[in-house]
């Protein structure tokens, strides 16, 4: 019999707001967080709308680490550490080597990289800070977190595009159940509203002009997103032993690859992504009461999602509560995945479904329950969360409750 994984600890931050609890309040009311992009660095955009954290909190956070950090790294580890100080595990002597942690990213350091770029291109400075090679690296925040709660274990980084988190958490799984770790802390962040990553997504022609209205008939893009979620995961035997508080089991993930287009995702990838995930988490179909849509609020990604849904659940697709919180936090990316942990969660323990804020008109193609503006009270005992990303790497997650 395979160790059961649970989660006793999470931390999140993103324009929602700057802990996980108060980031389920906004959920739970259906309160986007979406507007105009207030940076003044952000200029020559023509679209200027995302998700930013308006204020930082005070993280305690010595400087002597923050001024190695990129923004991104600083995001993970403010939502590790409220993430452990819930757990209320603390690293030393003799657990500190089988502690790790696996934090996932999309985009990584380019609030640095703008940084040396304008400071030789535009300020004729001779070279870049000396900290550009390590704020920049995909792990870099996979490190941040290790040194700052005293992680010796398994601690790496992932990078899979909008998927990171959902493979990071299964990354971390996979660790406790190699016996590697007795604990992992994972997730995933992203920091992506920065001049050259927008100007990038403007060129995709995906943005969406005023919000994000994903399955709404009117949608027109997706908008993006700061922020950052992170869990601590350990078996359910170590929980127990300690009097920890559980607050729900992961029971299962499943991956897959379109194999198909760099940007144009397929039914194929996500269906066999959430059978799989199924199946590893010993799932019939119609056990599962909530499922977290990738949902951007693109035109093809929220029908070819919807499809894939029809095709793994049937019926019971249309029995099934469904929302896409990408409405309120935006796509953080890197993020997105673990801030939908959150939801997943909350959802289990307090038997409340988020809903899919800002939408306004059915679409016949996107015909499901996608609990449009306002919450529902619905027992979840499973709650599924998908994860697709550019490239077709796929990573759902499963959670049910203990």
């Amino acid at each position: 019999m395979r160790q059961r994984v649970v989660i006793t600890g999470m931390g999140g931050i993103c324009g929602l707001g700057t802990s996980a609890p108060a980031i389920w309040n906004e959920m739970r009311a259906g309160r986007s967080a979406i507007g105009q992009i207030t940076s003044p660095q952000l200029h020559d955009l023509k679209v200027k709308v995302g998700c930013e954290i308006k204020t930082l909190p005070d993280h305690g956070i010595d400087r002597k680490q923050t001024v190695s950090m990129d923004r991104f790294s600083l995001l993970a580890t403010i939502a590790a550490r409220e993430a452990m100080q819930q757990s209320g595990l603390v690293s030393n002597e003799a657990t500190t080597y089988r502690m790790g942690t696996v934090v996932g990213v999309g985009v990584c350091g380019w609030e640095a990289i703008e940084e040396s770029y304008r400071a030789i291109l535009i300020e004729g400075k001779n070279r870049a800070g000396i900290f550009t090679v390590p704020k920049v690296m995909p792990s870099a925040a996979s490190g941040h977190v290790s040194m700052n709660l005293g992680l010796r274990g398994p601690v790496f980084g992932v990078t899979s595009a909008c998927s990171s988190s959902n493979h990071a958490i299964t990354s971390a799984v996979d660790q406790i159940r190699l016996g590697r770790a007795d604990v992992m802390v994972a997730g995933g962040t992203d920091a992506p509203l920065v001049w050259g990553i927008l100007k990038g997504w403007e060129a995709l022609r995906v943005l969406a002009p005023d919000t994000c209205r994903p399955f709404s008939a009117d949608r027109q893009g997706l908008s993006l997103g700061e922020g950052a979620g992170m869990a601590v995961l350990e078996t359910y035997e170590h929980a127990m032993a300690r009097g920890a508080t559980i607050l729900a089991e992961i029971a299962g993930a499943g991956l897959s690859a379109d194999a198909s287009d760099i940007v144009a995702p397929t039914i194929d990838g996500p269906t066999a992504a959430m059978r799989a995930c199924l199946a590893d988490a010993g799932f019939n179909p119609e056990d599962v009461d909530y499922l977290n849509a990738h949902g951007t609020g693109t035109k093809a990604n929220d029908q070819i999602e919807t499809a894939a849904i029809k095709r793994v659940f049937g019926d019971h697709a249309y029995k099934l509560s469904m929302s896409s919180t990408k409405s309120m936090h935006a796509h953080c990316l890197g993020a997105s995945g673990a801030l939908e942990m959150i939801a997943c969660v909350n959802a289990i323990r307090e038997g409340i479904v988020p809903p899919t804020a800002n939408f306004r008109e059915p679409d016949p193609d996107c015909d499901l329950d996608v609990t449009p503006n306002v919450a529902r009270e619905r027992k979840v005992r499973t709650a599924i969360s998908n994860g697709f990303a550019f490239g077709g790497t796929n990573a759902v997650l499963a959670f049910k409750a203990v």
